[in-house]
């Protein structure tokens, strides 16, 4: 802990924790108060709203599959702050075109036609955001920090970044969509402000930016006209070769890849939750958006504490020691989730519940609870991991290397999202979905077990 108030008072690290946190807020602010705001204002059936909260997950995932390999190039080959001030600039853009939409819905103009589709692009932007982002907010912290800070600099950043989400996501289910609004365009100016102090990281090593497929393409076409239009789909077929390149390259290390893979699947169970708990609060637990909020601001917290705490049990160490007992631990949290939730009873007036007369019914302490148990034991299981990509990797290689981990977690998440729609469409209660995110900890757990066994192998466990 020491450590970590240390680094808090640091230029070259307060800074980028700051940003990082106005991201997040405003990432996760924008896409609860839409997700809500459709879901309780718009739609009127379950089937309905899962499908829509599951499509905006999977337009959310999109940008990491498409431009996380552009990202992790631009990171290890340009100054990771300079990259920062610009996508933190162009979020005041996508943050005024989703202000807009939300007027949009809240008066009742083209809602379905116009507003609805444009909410959705601002989702898209937001999240290309995050994916240019996400490569350099790990892969940074090696070259600023010294070696014993990276695991507690590790797990500030994902506290923060669970703290932020937990922040954005209250205020979406406790406020009016207007105040929401307000607070979108606040936020996304105090980032590029907090933006603007990040110190310089240029790039380490020698690596080029290499784009197989635009730049034959570019020297043969002479029109410019002709150039220009089909550049923006020559890049994205760019960016898809360069992709599975980059994952080529990152497999050659078992540690790393196993890391990526145990990552990815712990958010594939992440994905299959997140969809599941608006329309379970409505339709299971009959409560109103505060409380479908308050189930994303309780997981958010538990990532938080286990981020921390975890770190204390490490005692600095990078290490996927404690990964497979989490994992199975978070499997077990869920399971009493689910009995909770099976067993609720709806009031009898047959009414959605606000927070506060929701919190007094029999179920509801237990059932957060155990959402608190699943998330704590998801984030100590998966802080290190983090850690660990970008310690054991090259120098030179780090924003690549998380890069390639967005573009496999996405995919994944992809997977689940895909996952928890056809498990709805085919008629499948959202509240019997959550032993399937059950099921799945027990291969995140054999995941863990592999990469720490890995570890020992190459004589790289901690030395407990």
């Amino acid at each position: 802990m020491t450590t970590a108030t240390h680094l808090m008072r640091q230029k070259r690290f307060l800074p980028l924790m700051v940003t990082q946190f106005f991201n997040a807020f405003n990432d996760n602010l924008y896409k609860t108060a839409m997700t809500l705001f459709v879901v309780y204002s718009v739609y009127s059936s379950e089937r309905d709203e899962a499908l829509f909260s599951g499509v905006g997950s999977l337009i959310f995932v999109l940008p990491f599959v498409l431009f996380s390999a552009l990202a992790g190039q631009l990171a290890d080959t340009r100054d990771k702050a300079a990259i920062i001030r610009v996508v933190k600039l162009c979020e005041i853009g996508w943050a005024s075109l989703g202000v807009f939409g939300l007027y949009l819905v809240w008066q009742g103009i083209a809602v379905h036609t116009f507003a609805i589709p444009l909410l959705l692009v601002v989702l898209f932007l937001a999240s290309t955001q995050s994916a240019f982002l996400g490569p350099i907010k790990y892969a940074i912290l090696p070259q600023q920090l010294k070696p014993n800070e990276v695991l507690p600099g590790t797990g500030l950043v994902e506290a923060g970044t669970y703290i932020a989400i937990l922040g954005g996501t209250i205020l979406a289910g406790f406020v009016e969509v207007e105040t929401s609004m307000i607070l979108i365009m606040i936020t996304a100016v105090l980032g590029y402000i907090s933006a603007r102090f990040v110190p310089e990281a240029l790039p380490q090593g020698d690596y080029e930016m290499h784009f197989p497929l635009l730049e034959p393409y570019a020297a043969k076409t002479k029109n410019a006209v002709k150039r220009w239009l089909g550049y923006p789909f020559v890049a994205v077929a760019d960016q898809v070769v360069m992709s599975f390149r980059l994952i080529k390259e990152v497999k050659q290390s078992r540690q790393i890849w196993l890391a990526i893979i145990a990552i990815s699947f712990f958010w594939t169970m992440g994905a299959v939750l997140f969809i599941q708990f608006p329309p379970l609060a409505k339709n299971q637990l009959l409560a109103t958006p505060e409380v479908a909020s308050l189930f994303l601001v309780i997981f958010s917290l538990g990532i938080a504490i286990g981020s921390v705490s975890i770190n204390a049990l490490l005692k600095g160490v990078v290490s996927a020691r404690y990964s497979p007992i989490s994992v199975v631990v978070m499997g077990a949290f869920l399971i009493g989730f689910y009995i909770v939730a099976k067993a609720w009873t709806p009031n009898s007036a047959g009414q959605l519940l606000p927070i506060d007369e929701w919190i007094l019914e029999p179920l509801a302490v237990p059932l957060s609870a155990m959402l608190l148990g699943v998330s704590t034991a998801g984030g100590m299981f998966v802080v290190p991991l983090y850690a660990f990509l970008t310690t054991r990797c090259a120098k030179n290689a780090a924003s690549r290397t998380i890069a390639v981990n967005n573009i496999v977690n996405c995919i994944s998440m992809v997977l689940g999202s895909a996952l928890a729609i056809g498990l709805t469409s085919i008629g499948l209660p959202v509240v019997d979905q959550l032993l399937v995110a059950a099921a799945m900890t027990m291969v995140s757990a054999w995941l863990g077990w592999l990469l720490y066994k890995a570890e020992k192998e190459a004589g790289l466990a901690d030395p407990f």
